[in-house]
């Protein structure tokens, strides 16, 4: 973080305490540098950063002012998706939003991808090259079918952050969390089974789910505190549900990070229907909080969850190393992988334990919890300002991507097809439902440096958004 990004940063968070009030003079740049010992150019890049995210205004011969203060958008409403198994749908609509990522001159506003332009992620290239001309072996043969022993330990370290004392024979590594997911679905259950799923939920869960001919039970989800256990419980009670599959930590796509107590509370009803947790933890290091959030694993001494992640929202999805901690289902998620992929690529393996084992990895977390936050305030604040009333945004806890609620009459369908001529994508609601629900709903990604052609984008939406709004108010 630079200079004035840290001082714009240290100044926003005054304003949002309410140390400054709306239309309350600012210091003077002079008065500003001499008080955090910059210069008085890094000052004013600091106030130009802040003008440009709407919260200050400049007066002729007067200095900086607090801009008036909107009113926080409201937050999505506790979603109420159908409560009976239902089969997957939508593969046609997620095809063109992975499609369309392989665009250059799209905006791609839509998809998971994290930031890989930090400087802190160069180690890792090194590794992999110095591993590719030294230690030729690794290209040439079968790694074990649990991985590579070195990344193992490593992952074991990491999960002592999440509250999860494990040995190396606890964990499988997998080509991406995808294939860990997809493993744990096929080794705990069989075509025709029934599985509960937060709703939203990732669009990819429900097409392993879709692949392997088991149905979908939605359970309704608040934005802030996740799965609502009640109806979960009362779906246990009414249906023969297999296994809840959730995102608790940084959930995709609303963000939030489910409470303790609730982790636990979940925990007990997956004992008392004896059901497994699947649970995806993708997202879980890029908590903006620290410690990073434990696990629903953590809590776990039956080895009745399933624990699934990666390194591709961490590092980068192009690596295709994730490790799943199958518990009681070991065995069978051995067989899984291997009439799937068999061994994962060892090249990468490697390159990512030396990166975690040198000290890189934790050093690029902080930069990419930092980065991501600052981001989330700036769309944040664009959206504030740029789009119209009556949007409900959610508030993210940790990782890059947020959920939009427009008002009930609008169709983020079309409003993406629209959007996509015009070089900006977004991901409608829809993929996110097995049964085609949250048409009036989109996802955010704010991974990417915040600049002026993101400013465009979110500009362009709020206008999209606002011109359908006011052609439904003239018909």
């Amino acid at each position: 973080m630079t200079r004035y990004e840290h001082l714009a940063r240290l100044l926003a968070e005054r304003i949002e305490q309410g140390l400054y009030q709306s239309g309350e003079r600012l210091p003077s740049v002079r008065s500003l540098s001499s008080e955090h010992g910059v210069s008085i150019s890094t000052v004013q890049q600091a106030y130009n950063h802040l003008e440009d995210r709407g919260l200050i205004q400049p007066r002729p011969r007067s200095g900086y002012f607090v801009a008036p203060r909107r009113a926080q958008p409201p937050l999505p409403r506790l979603t109420q998706p159908v409560q009976r198994p239902v089969e997957v749908t939508h593969w046609d609509a997620i095809r063109e939003l992975l499609d369309a990522r392989h665009s250059p001159e799209m905006i791609a506003l839509g998809g998971g991808t994290p930031d890989l332009t930090q400087p802190t992620i160069r180690p890792l290239w090194r590794e992999m090259q110095r591993i590719i001309q030294h230690e030729e072996t690794c290209l040439s043969g079968y790694d074990d079918m649990a991985g590579t022993l070195a990344l193992r330990q490593q992952v074991a370290r990491l999960m002592l952050d999440g509250g999860s004392a494990l040995t190396t024979d606890d964990i499988v590594i997998t080509s991406g969390c995808q294939e860990a997911i997809s493993v744990a679905v096929r080794a705990i259950c069989q075509p025709g089974d029934v599985v509960a799923v937060e709703s939203p939920s990732f669009h990819g869960t429900m097409q392993i789910l879709r692949g392997y001919g088991v149905k979908v039970l939605e359970v309704p989800t608040d934005s802030q505190s996740g799965i609502s256990l009640e109806a979960l419980e009362m779906a246990l009670e009414q249906w023969p549900v297999k296994a809840v599959i959730l995102v608790a930590s940084c959930n995709n796509p609303q963000g939030f990070i489910m409470p303790p107590a609730r982790k636990q509370a979940l925990l007990s009803l997956a004992r008392r229907f004896d059901i497994a947790i699947i649970e995806d933890d993708v997202y879980g290091e890029l908590a903006f909080s620290y410690p990073r959030p434990e696990t629903i694993k953590s809590l776990d001494h039956e080895g009745r969850v399933v624990l699934c992640s990666s390194f591709s929202k961490t590092l980068a999805p192009g690596l295709r190393v994730g490790w799943i901690v199958p518990g009681r289902w070991r065995d069978r998620v051995l067989h899984m992988k291997y009439i799937g992929t068999g061994s994962t690529a060892v090249v990468t393996q490697l390159a990512v334990a030396a990166f975690i084992r040198n000290g890189h990895y934790h050093r690029h977390l902080r930069r990419l919890r930092q980065h991501y936050q600052r981001n989330y305030e700036d769309f944040r604040c664009r959206i504030r300002s740029d789009f119209p009333c009556g949007v409900c945004v959610s508030r993210p806890q940790g990782g890059f991507l947020m959920w939009l609620e427009l008002p009930e009459s609008l169709d983020s369908v079309c409003i993406s097809r629209e959007l996509r001529a015009q070089q900006v994508q977004i991901a409608p609601g829809t993929i996110f439902s097995a049964s085609g629900k949250y048409r009036n709903c989109l996802r955010l990604n704010y991974a990417s440096a915040f600049n002026e052609q993101t400013a465009r984008a979110l500009r362009l939406i709020g206008n999209v958004i606002a011109h359908h709004l006011a052609a439904q108010a003239g018909a």
